[in-house]
């Protein structure tokens, strides 16, 4: 027997969204939460910078790139060509299963110094079964302008990663083909950093917002006594007295550590794959008529068996019986939803009711399309 539920909503979400409502009008809004500045914007020209390089994972057992990697044999040769050893075979006839060539990237932080160690990843580019156990040679990283920033080596680790082969089987457990070496790269070359370029800071918001910039420009003038300016809806422009490195970092200690209440724009996000549903508290409705009921299809499937007879030249068959049950819920009238109600105040109440996340989708997507749900409607 099969059983198909196929539910287009459910039934008691109407009546639970309007007791809901009703509460939700009678309890004022509770205010937003404040910020630090410092977790919410970041000052320009305090950045890290990516790296990357080519290098060789040596000390494999046995698990390094195969005769097909062309790239890895010839990095070999040329290699210890550079330290004096000639080697006059072709390299097709090599074999270096014990050698990978890898890609390394790392992320060069801001203010690094010469001689810092930053921490590098590695991941093999030919057809390596594993760099477990592998030690990387000496690789050059470079930034965007083709300068090199650092210098990796050291022995790669997999974490919990593991590959065992045998004859006729083999089993892996996690990446074995890309690994870290912490520590593992040189800082060479520093990356200058003007903190107060032309005598002014400039701080950058995560999210671009006009009432978030002028909040943040607001409290910098109040609380610190600054000429601060918001000159877009991410930017804010801070001048400072005598324009050093000195007073900026002075200033960058006294603003970080501000709050601001924070404004985002009203959006609702919908996961249909996993009926989630994300909204912010910002979320409005206009006035608007909903009616909402179900709808349950059943379908039973019974198996019979048709025998024949003894000496009868049939054959013995299976003969579905199938029935088909629709029945449609309680009926609902129209209901009229009143305008000012937040949706964010009908989270509590609407889990404490036990309404499904499809339910809810439902509605949400309908009152979008009817044009009364004021915010921004983001399917996944």
């Amino acid at each position: 027997m099969a059983i198909l539920k196929r539910r287009r909503a459910g039934a008691r979400l109407l009546a639970g969204v309007l007791a809901v409502l009703v509460a939700a009008t009678l309890t004022p809004a509770r205010p937003c939460a404040a910020a630090r500045i410092k977790d919410i914007s970041e000052v320009e020209g305090i950045r890290p910078n990516q790296l990357s390089g080519y290098g060789i994972v040596v000390g494999l057992q046995g698990t390094g790139d195969g005769q097909q990697a062309l790239f890895t044999i010839q990095s070999i040769l040329n290699a210890l060509r550079r330290r004096g050893i000639l080697i006059t075979v072709d390299p097709r006839q090599i074999r270096v299963k014990n050698a990978a060539a890898v890609l390394v990237t790392a992320s060069l932080p801001p203010f690094a110094r010469s001689g810092d160690k930053i921490d590098v990843q590695v991941a093999s580019i030919g057809d390596a079964k594993s760099l477990r156990g592998g030690n990387l040679i000496a690789a050059p990283l470079i930034g965007g302008d083709q300068q090199v920033y650092a210098v990796a080596q050291g022995a790669v680790s997999l974490g919990g990663g593991f590959s065992v082969n045998a004859p006729g089987a083999s089993t892996t457990s996690g990446v074995t083909t890309a690994g870290i070496i912490p520590d593992g790269a040189l800082v060479e070359r520093e990356l200058p950093v003007e903190l107060a370029a032309e005598g002014k800071l400039r701080l950058s918001l995560h999210q671009p917002d006009i009432t978030t910039a002028s909040r943040v420009a607001d409290v910098i003038n109040t609380k610190t006594r600054a000429d601060a300016m918001a000159i877009d809806p991410k930017t804010i422009e801070v001048e400072l007295a005598n324009g050093g490195a000195a007073e900026a970092m002075d200033m960058l200690t006294r603003i970080e550590g501000l709050d601001v209440v924070t404004d985002t724009a009203a959006r609702v996000i919908v996961n249909e794959r996993t009926g989630t549903v994300i909204m912010g508290q910002e979320v409005r409705i206009s006035p608007v008529a909903i009616a909402h009921g179900t709808l349950q299809v059943e379908v039973k499937t019974d198996f019979g068996v048709s025998q024949p007879n003894a000496f009868a030249n049939g054959q013995t068959v299976v003969v579905p019986d199938s029935q088909i049950v629709a029945s449609e819920g309680q009926k609902r009238s129209l209901a009229v939803l009143k305008t000012g109600v937040t949706l964010g105040q009908l989270v509590g109440g609407l889990n404490a009711l036990g309404v499904t996340p499809q339910d809810l989708i439902a509605v949400l997507e309908a009152i979008q399309a009817a044009g009364a749900l004021q915010a921004e409607l983001v399917v996944m």
